[in-house]
């Protein structure tokens, strides 16, 4: 790292827009700042599109779909498999410049760009495994055949949590499908993407078929996008509010749409679990990303004869985390992403606490620059406490004791939400029964973390539709076209 620089970083990421192969500037020059959480200071400004640059865009993907689609699905590949090398090959500096924009410590960073890195491996893969399938017509008289082709110019939105990864996660399938895309990253975190352009460029990639957006106006820029008829896709990552607005949107030209929503994650502990390796996982599953992310544990349920010992255990490991800036050594609490989101976690706290809930550690912001907050342990959290229904998207675990696996299950599943759970149990048929009642998408059994590149990812009920990753994930850009043979 000595010869990588903050400033060197982010000198290195083109700062315009990315449309049709090219780096150009917004129209009417317009720019806007991106900052560092930590510190509250400047990195760079960006381009800052308007709707006239977003049909720009459009336009880009839309002439390269042809070409694209025809091109070979080893083709494709290939350019994934080149890209993944570049991301693996660059992953320190593509680290920090995630940490100065993002203010996650610089090894959740290097983590993240793992992550990143191997939806494009997989996706490589898939790539040449797209299938169809023959039948003969049960009458005899006819045959089936089946193939699958690109949905066509697809839309993309991430958000700034996961900058890279979520960014990899939609243009690796759309890539290995044959798709073109323009592609929206979040405001507070834009560099990443940035940056995945230019490596995907020197990677081969055609000119548009990634196009990036750069903007502070999303809905301005994205919503005609929408309303135009020539895209045929939306996959959405953010909040479970955006979603829906974007959903009536895309029902105005019938769009496809994948979405990945809103979380509300319960933790249940056992009386018969491993409370070592719960804790463990407990710390993996709220501490991720400062607890900025969809899957975040959002709500502890403790049986009640080990919810002591289990708050004891888990207020040491979080009064012991060091917080600072993401660059600083040792570092494992950053900032949040803005002032806005430590204004919630305030918030949520009071909430909490007003109505019964303890505070075994943390409990307050930070004073001084940068958007810090303390981590956090509550207990005897009341369920009716916004916390219990709200995202809380920061490093609280709020702990509430529980008597019966009915109970348990019942108050894990009293949400809007269903992206993750998470089961800590030693009792095999408990781990089955428990994971069959749990209303989500994603189960964690004994596990802190279920996100991976080769498995679907994704939620039921107000968490989304469709799955990213894995085996389905390329599914989500194919459409399915069934040919009808007479003999």
């Amino acid at each position: 790292m000595s010869a990588i620089t903050e400033s060197g970083v982010v000198d290195a990421v083109g700062k315009e827009l990315f449309i049709g192969g090219k780096w150009v500037a917004a129209s009417g020059g317009k720019t806007f700042a991106v900052q560092d959480p930590a510190t509250g200071a400047e990195l760079c400004q960006v381009a800052d599109a308007s709707p006239a640059d977003g049909v720009a865009a459009l336009d880009a993907a839309v002439a390269a779909q042809a070409d694209w689609a025809a091109t070979a699905p080893r083709e494709r590949g290939e350019i994934l498999r080149r890209a993944y090398e570049l991301l693996v090959a660059r992953s320190e500096e593509l680290a920090l410049l995630m940490t100065l924009e993002m203010g996650k410590p610089l090894a959740e960073s290097k983590g993240e760009i793992t992550y990143a890195a191997e939806f494009f491996r997989w996706f490589a893969e898939e790539a040449v495994r797209i299938d169809g399938g023959y039948a003969v017509a049960p009458n005899g008289a006819g045959r089936f055949l089946v193939t699958k082709q690109p949905v066509g110019p697809s839309l993309l939105i991430t958000p700034w949590n996961f900058p890279m990864a979520m960014g990899t996660r939609k243009i690796g399938p759309a890539v290995a499908a044959g798709c073109t895309m323009v592609i929206k990253p979040a405001a507070q975190t834009p560099l990443s993407m940035l940056a995945l352009a230019g490596i995907l460029a020197e990677s081969g990639l055609p000119a548009g078929v990634l196009n990036v957006l750069t903007t502070h106006d999303s809905g301005g820029v994205m919503e005609p996008l929408i309303r135009d008829g020539r895209a045929r896709k939306l996959s959405f990552t953010g909040s479970t509010g955006v979603g829906r607005k974007l959903l009536e949107q895309c029902a105005d030209k019938v769009l496809r749409t994948s979405m990945e929503l809103g979380g509300n994650a319960p933790f249940l502990v056992f009386a018969d679990a491993d409370l070592d390796a719960a804790v463990e996982g407990a710390m993996l599953a709220k501490m991720r990303n400062i607890g900025e992310a969809c899957t975040a544990a959002n709500r502890f349920y403790v049986q009640r004869d080990v919810a002591d010992e289990f708050a004891r255990r888990l207020t040491e490991r979080m009064q012991a985390l060091p917080m600072g800036r993401g660059t600083e050594e040792g570092v494992v609490v950053g900032p949040l992403i803005d002032e806005k989101a430590v204004a919630k976690v305030t918030e949520l706290v009071k909430d909490a606490t007003d109505k019964g809930a303890r505070v075994l550690t943390g409990g307050a912001g930070v004073d001084g620059p940068g958007h810090f907050y303390q981590a956090t342990v509550l207990t005897d959290v009341p369920q009716d406490a916004r916390l219990t229904s709200e995202e809380i998207f920061g490093p609280v675990a709020p702990i509430t004791p529980f008597d019966t696996e009915d109970e348990a299950v019942a108050k894990a599943n009293d949400t809007e939400f269903g992206l993750v759970s998470y089961l800590y149990t030693s009792d095999v048929k408990r781990a089955l029964r428990v994971s069959e009642r749990l209303e989500a998408g994603m189960i964690g059994l004994n596990q802190g973390i279920v996100s991976n590149p080769a498995a679907p990812f994704g939620g039921i009920k107000q968490s989304g539709l469709g799955r990213e990753g894995g085996s389905v994930g390329i599914d989500e850009f194919l459409e399915v076209k069934y040919i009808a043979v007479s003999l």
